[in-house]
């Protein structure tokens, strides 16, 4: 049997440590680091993706599918193939940034994540095949996949036209929105649609079927908003725009869905859970704002000359919907316990941090007052999340 409360808390693990590598990027503006910025910015962003967020997504994908399906086996080799490559690039990142060592070892990663793909592909039991969870998590194996074409473009970009041609800002950006957008997002849609079913709350296979179409056709053209930057053609624009208002329809979609059955929700679950999945609701809400207002060219431009407007959504949708995201289906499913005075330590940390990080881009957007004590005060906040997330994993490995 796969123990995946030990699985849990090697995601926990690797949350971690990028709080840890969080706290030394801030620390860089506060006192001198003998240490590469760039590198440890790779390193940081590498682990969270791939090591908190992928090895928690695909933990909760083997608990809805495989838990009395005997495939423990291939899973568990599947995992801790994964997990080496994880540590591989954990200590090559911060010592040599884009280099063979770590090249290799993130090139190892994506083929282990097609093995996982396959793996939920061909192995799900028949039963779950033609269930709305599914179809949403099928959909976003497939965007993984397709987001892997970015980072395996980098390297001939790099090679080609170098880091300073817009390509390669091209390619980092397809492989982050589809990731954010699509394999995160329908992957949490997939647990939340079989919790649903599994409390007899199954959506309408007419509005089901038109919030389908509805975010997938938003997913692929919201990757438009990425490309605004360069200035393109109108067309570009329009295709942005249109992407952005059929996200907005898509998730008013799913809020008339889920509105319908709420109440018998948070009975069959958990009163906390359904708070935890409000929140989440919230955030994406404020998500899709922002989504639709860089579609007009004003905000997209916006959006290039300030950086921290991008790390303060890329954190909002990180920190924020996805990862409560998943301390609710943590919890949900007994994989971790979540004391709620933890969790408050960890949302005032992440909603503070927030607050600082967009003003920082609005101070230099308006030029409003920018004080001294800034950075500092950023450290301080985000050591709250810190240390949230340590009590969290020394209290799930303990129990």
């Amino acid at each position: 049997m796969v123990n995946l409360k030990r699985h849990t808390n090697i995601a926990f693990g690797y949350f971690l440590l990028i709080g840890l590598l969080g706290i030394l990027l801030r620390l860089f503006f506060v006192t001198p680091i003998a240490a590469n910025y760039r590198w440890v910015v790779h390193t940081h962003s590498h682990i969270a993706l791939l090591g908190w967020v992928y090895i928690g997504l695909t933990t909760l994908i083997y608990k809805l599918y495989f838990t009395e399906a005997n495939k423990g086996t291939l899973y568990r080799r599947i995992f801790w193939f994964s997990n080496i490559t994880i540590m591989g690039m954990l200590v090559t990142f911060p010592f040599q940034g884009y280099a063979l060592f770590s090249i290799i070892f993130s090139s190892l990663f994506l083929v282990s994540s097609y093995f996982f793909a396959w793996f939920v592909l061909k192995h799900t039991p028949v039963v779950y095949r033609g269930t709305y969870s599914f179809k949403c998590i099928k959909a976003a194996l497939w965007y993984m996949i397709f987001s892997s074409i970015g980072p395996w473009a980098l390297g001939a970009i790099m090679v080609t036209l170098g880091k300073t041609s817009m390509w390669y800002k091209m390619a980092i950006y397809y492989y982050l929105h589809f990731q954010y957008n699509a394999w995160f997002i329908l992957v949490l849609l997939g647990v939340l649609f079989f919790l649903l079913d599994k409390a007899e709350l199954t959506p309408e296979k007419k509005d089901f079927r038109n919030f389908f179409l509805l975010i997938n056709s938003g997913i692929i053209l919201t990757f438009f908003l990425s490309v605004l930057w360069v200035e393109p053609h109108a067309v570009y624009y329009i295709l942005a725009a249109a992407g952005a208002v059929l996200q907005v329809l898509a998730f008013y979609k799913l809020y008339l869905m889920l509105k319908k059955v709420w109440q018998k929700f948070k009975i069959s679950s958990s009163a906390f859970v359904g708070f935890l999945l409000k929140i989440c609701g919230v955030l994406i809400a404020v998500k899709i704002l922002m989504q639709l207002l860089t579609a007009v060219p004003y905000f997209a431009d916006l959006s290039f000359l300030y950086t921290d407007f991008v790390i303060g959504y890329l954190h909002w949708v990180f920190l924020g919907m996805v990862s409560i995201a998943l301390f609710a289906f943590f919890h949900h499913f007994r994989l971790m316990k979540l004391p709620k005075p933890v969790f408050s330590l960890y949302f005032t940390g992440f909603v503070l941090s927030e607050a600082l990080i967009f003003y920082k881009g609005t101070s230099m957007w308006l030029g409003l007052p920018f004080f001294s004590e800034y950075f500092p005060l950023l450290v301080l906040v985000s050591s709250l999340i810190l240390v949230s997330v340590g009590i969290l994993l020394i209290k799930n490995i303990r129990s």
